[in-house]
């Protein structure tokens, strides 16, 4: 074994090209958060209506689920990095037009709901392809450390990518978007300096064969199966965090300002555990302890529901984002530990739309959970069938359970 396999984060923070990838990522993270912030709002100041603002996802949603299988196909048929730099610059072209058409003044509706479905567009290509592009990145034996070291980034850019974006657009409307267009220029270059392990070149056609290989693959590997699914259903019922206005403002009477503070607390959670993680890499019994951690997140969203207290809210919050972190890294991990190169694209896109799909979904099962019982029992639910989903699938993959390393 190497040397950087054995070694901490700071040896890993002396390889360039990883450097690269952990800026590019997180610029192109920033300016996703930044854009979330200027075209909510955009969007809800010009129609004023609460439809039109839930459409804005719906519209970024649609491409992922329509191009999943064609997006991870064309990660593993053409050079990652390209095909990343080629969604950044059209992420970067759109921001554009988003800055030009605010600052003149003719930007309405119909334009913005255009450039969201190209901003989805460019993340379904352009997640699995960066997913796979780490692997090629991390030397041998490091890909655990490599992981936490780009949630880390992404914690980050999360904590911070809404509020200078709100900052930015209380200055001008357009400024946020002349922000992204200048962090995926900067995106472009710092993806281009990568240099990757030797990844084969692939032959072939793009047949209906090679797109759904994906799915095959995932389908025959009881582990990778299990990991998949187990995000998707835990998340679905976990989701409390669409929750967080009714308990800021009704709950918790915490107001806009708690609300800020509620919204970073698992981030905040999270990125103490990427700094945890980075140092300390999880050596054994990794698939029981992913099982752990889903159950950790269950709970800690139950001691939430029940919280009439905003430091224990704050405190529970900060728990589930930190168990969220230890199932990702191991999740992300395995799944490209287990994959090989050639696929690690299209099982990507599929991990991807699985990771898209949780989200929006568990935060409409909550809304209508909410709507149909009340905000705390449907909290108490989602965390409870959390909980139940995690001893459930260690009981349906013990593969998965019995991982005992992942490197």
């Amino acid at each position: 074994m190497s040397s950087l396999a054995t070694a901490g984060a700071g040896a890993l923070l002396r390889q360039p090209s990883l450097i690269f990838f952990l800026l590019s990522r997180s610029l192109s993270r920033f300016s996703t958060q930044i854009g979330a912030v200027a075209i909510g709002w955009q969007i809800y100041d010009l129609s004023g209506s609460a439809f039109a603002l839930g459409m804005v996802g719906l519209v970024q949603f649609l491409p992922t689920a329509l191009l999943v299988l064609v997006a991870g196909h064309a990660a593993d048929r053409f050079e990652r990095k390209r095909v990343v730099q080629v969604c950044q610059i059209i992420e970067a072209a759109t921001a554009l037009f988003l800055g030009w058409g605010s600052y003149a003044g003719w930007l309405n509706e119909v334009h913005i709901f255009i450039a969201t479905f190209v901003l989805g567009t460019t993340g379904a290509f352009e997640s699995p392809a960066t997913a796979a592009l780490l692997p090629l990145i991390a030397p041998q034996g490091t890909l655990q450390r490599a992981t936490a070291l780009s949630s880390g980034a992404i914690q980050i850019a999360t904590i911070t990518g809404p509020a200078l974006g709100g900052l930015a657009y209380a200055v001008a409307p357009g400024l946020p978007y002349g922000i992204m267009v200048l962090f995926w220029l900067l995106a472009v270059l710092l993806t281009g300096a990568i240099r990757v392990i030797a990844q084969a070149p692939a032959t072939g056609s793009a047949s209906a064969g090679d797109v759904f290989a994906g799915v095959r693959f995932i389908r025959s590997n009881p582990a990778i199966l299990g990991t998949i699914s187990l995000d998707l259903f835990a998340v679905l019922f976990g989701g409390v965090v669409a929750l967080l206005p009714i308990y800021a403002r009704d709950i918790l009477e915490a107001g806009p300002f708690g609300l800020g503070v509620l919204r970073a607390s698992p981030a905040i959670g999270a990125l103490l555990m990427t700094t945890i993680l980075a140092r300390h890499t999880i050596n054994r019994r990794v698939g029981l302890r992913m099982f752990q951690a889903v159950i950790v997140f269950g709970a800690a969203t139950v001691v939430f529901s029940l919280s009439h207290w905003m430091w224990l809210s704050m405190l529970a919050l900060a728990v589930l984002g930190a168990a969220d972190t230890v199932s990702v890294v191991i999740r992300f991990s395995l799944v490209q530990l287990r994959t090989p190169n050639e696929m690690r694209g299209r099982v990507g896109a599929v991990n991807f739309l699985f990771i898209n799909a949780s989200n929006q979904l568990g935060q409409f099962e909550s809304g209508v959970t909410a709507a149909l019982f009340g905000a705390m029992p449907a909290a108490v639910l989602g965390g409870v069938a959390t909980i139940a989903i995690a001893l459930i699938w260690m009981k349906l993959f013990p593969s998965l359970r019995e991982v005992e390393k992942l490197e």
